[in-house]
C-alpha cells in the first residue's frame, strides 16, 4: 500500500486532535493561571516554551484544516511531547504536579 501525502497529514492532525483534549477556551483559561506560568523550559524569554506552544494550539484548534506545513510540524512536535511526557508519569496525586501543569500547557488534561 503506498501513503500518501494526504493520508499522513489526515493522520497527524487526526492525532494532534486526539492528543489535545482541552478546548480552545479551557486551555486559554489555564494559560492565564499562575500554575501554567511557573512551569517549563525558557528561552530567552519571559514566556516558557510550552506556555507558547499553548497560544499556538488555541489558534490550530480554532482553524478547520486550512494547515500550513509549519503547523503541521507543530502539531507533531505537540503530539511527541505528550507522548513523551505521559512516559514520565510520576506517582501519587497528580493534580498539583509540575508534570500536570507542563502536560496542561501543552493542551492535554491528564485528570481528564
Amino acid at each position: 500500500m503506498i501513503i500518501t501525502p494526504s493520508v499522513i497529514v489526515k493522520g497527524v492532525i487526526d492525532e494532534f486532535h486526539q492528543v489535545v483534549n482541552m478546548t480552545p477556551k479551557d486551555l486559554e483559561s489555564w494559560l492565564d493561571t499562575d500554575e501554567s506560568q511557573t512551569v517549563g523550559q525558557k528561552d530567552g524569554d519571559d514566556e516558557s516554551i510550552g506556555h507558547k506552544s499553548g497560544r499556538r494550539i488555541i489558534q490550530l484548534l480554532q482553524r478547520n484544516d486550512d494547515y500550513t506545513n509549519d503547523d503541521l510540524s507543530h502539531m507533531k512536535k505537540v503530539i511527541s511531547y505528550v507522548h513523551r511526557h505521559l512516559a514520565q508519569q510520576p506517582s501519587g496525586d497528580l493534580e498539583h504536579t509540575r508534570w500536570c501543569y507542563s502536560l496542561k500547557n501543552w493542551g492535554h488534561d491528564p485528570l481528564k
